[in-house]
């Protein structure tokens, strides 16, 4: 095991010590929570990256849901035909996956009249906007369908008994967590009875894996992106989704511990959500919401991105007055010459990326850090396709690779505090109050519980090429 190893496994300590230190009761330590959350998180992590036979379990899944993603496409490609959506891109050989996104990273290509898209000449912007966003509304209907055939609910109230059983967790909260991951908000539906009546700590909680995990609808959206890089990222993202909600019940638990007596601390509470739909009906609703989902992907990353780049705009015309005569001016110009939001970004979250083990080279741990700071502003899926671009271009490694991957996957952004705050609210206005205050504390938590996951992930690396899919 290498120093990074070691660090990243000291990593995961110094990020609770982290969240203890904003303690809302520093002398209540959850020690059961913590020390059940840490080994679930490792246990998981040793599955994934050590053994042959889980890793090759892995591979399989990765395989196999790649197979499905690439009949997603078949949809897409009728609607949109083969100009905007070539058929077996993915395919192996001289114009297979590194070829594609290889040509995909070049500056922008634009279509002429007649001329064919090929895996040759797309570029990321046709990647997201005709191959990832298409998925988003597959897998959604997918989701759908099987809660409606209710082969989902089962595995849900498997892990909620784990974490029930060994975090010591309220069963209302272990339920939600446990939806979470496989849905986003929608898991409060399951526990919507109890929420008006649900403890602080609880309320926090349910917030946290809101935001620190990801639903299975757009974990087709960060497999398009990064699967030519990296064959085995949707295996990844199903075990950091996993991880994650053990990690944010710790790092929660931790910055808002339980000092009340939740209503249903004494058992799981029954899932008595019915949707009276038929399969198809579910099929037809959960397209819809899939097309909802994609579109206010399309809208925030537009929106978040324009005001990102005029803000970039006026430091860059600061940045211009270094070609002043004027030697005051000159300075302040030269200063402002390498701020921008991402480097501000990238500079608050150095030192908890550092710890996650990402790299002994300073200018990979620059770029990770700025990759992770991205994400507070403009959501993980610019950072992702960033991500794909270093990889492709192997201006990255693998272990840093694996572990922003691991970072990255939730929804701890800014952008999501008025979606699942706004989203609560609208279930309990009562308790307005209550969420309004603790979702900027459950965002907090999330951002060290992702981090923690990374960390996770870090322990276990090797540097063995077959982790990535190759």
């Amino acid at each position: 095991m290498s120093w990074l190893n070691l660090l990243s496994f000291a990593g995961i300590f110094i990020l609770c010590g982290v969240a203890w230190v904003g303690s809302e009761s520093r002398r209540t330590i959850p020690w059961k929570v913590i020390l059940w959350g840490i080994t679930l998180q490792l246990t998981l992590g040793l599955l994934v990256f050590r053994f042959p036979v889980t890793r090759e379990a892995l591979r399989i899944l990765s395989t196999n849901i790649n197979a499905i993603l690439d009949a997603t496409e078949a949809g897409a490609r009728f609607v949109f035909g083969d100009l905007l959506v070539p058929n077996n891109a993915f395919a192996p050989g001289p114009v297979g996956a590194g070829r594609w996104l290889a040509r995909a990273l070049t500056p922008a290509y634009i279509p002429v009249a007649g001329d064919r898209l090929s895996p040759d000449n797309l570029n990321l912007g046709y990647i997201l906007a005709f191959r990832a966003l298409p998925s988003v509304v597959f897998f959604s209907s997918l989701m759908a369908l099987l809660y409606n055939l209710k082969i989902i609910q089962p595995i849900v109230q498997v892990f909620a008994k784990v974490f029930y059983k060994l975090m010591g967790l309220s069963g209302a909260e272990s339920l939600s967590g446990a939806a979470n991951i496989f849905v986003g908000i929608e898991s409060a539906l399951v526990i919507r009875p109890f929420l008006k009546d649900m403890t602080r700590s609880e309320l926090c909680a349910i917030l946290t894996a809101c935001y620190g995990s990801i639903a299975s609808t757009v974990l087709a959206l960060y497999t398009s992106l990064l699967r030519p890089s990296f064959p085995n990222i949707i295996g990844h993202l199903v075990s950091a989704s996993l991880m994650a909600i053990p990690a944010c019940f710790v790092i929660s638990k931790i910055l808002v511990p339980e000092v009340e007596t939740a209503k249903t601390a004494g058992g799981l509470p029954e899932d008595k959500e019915e949707d009276g739909m038929n399969p198809m009906e579910s099929v037809i609703t959960g397209a819809m919401d899939g097309v909802k989902l994609a579109v206010s992907i399309a809208a925030l990353l537009i929106a978040v991105l324009g005001l990102v780049a005029l803000v970039n705009l006026f430091f860059g015309n600061l940045a211009a007055l270094g070609q002043s005569t004027n030697p005051s001016l000159a300075r302040i110009g030269n200063v402002f010459a390498v701020i921008s939001v991402q480097n501000i970004l990238g500079a608050l979250c150095l030192p908890f990326v550092a710890v996650t083990g990402v790299s002994d080279k300073w200018p990979e741990l620059w770029q990770a850090a700025v990759l992770i700071g991205r994400r507070l502003l403009e959501t993980e899926v610019p950072a992702y396709l960033e991500l794909a671009k270093l990889s492709q271009q192997g201006l990255i490694s693998d272990r840093a690779l694996v572990i922003v991957s691991y970072v990255l996957c939730g929804f701890a952004h800014i952008p999501a505090v008025g979606i699942f705050v706004g989203g609560f609210v609208s279930l309990i206005p009562s308790r307005r109050k209550d969420l309004t205050e603790l979702g900027w504390k459950a965002l907090w938590a999330a951002s060290l519980a992702t981090t923690m996951i990374g960390c996770v992930a870090g322990v276990f690396f090797s540097g063995d090429a077959a982790i990535v899919g190759r």
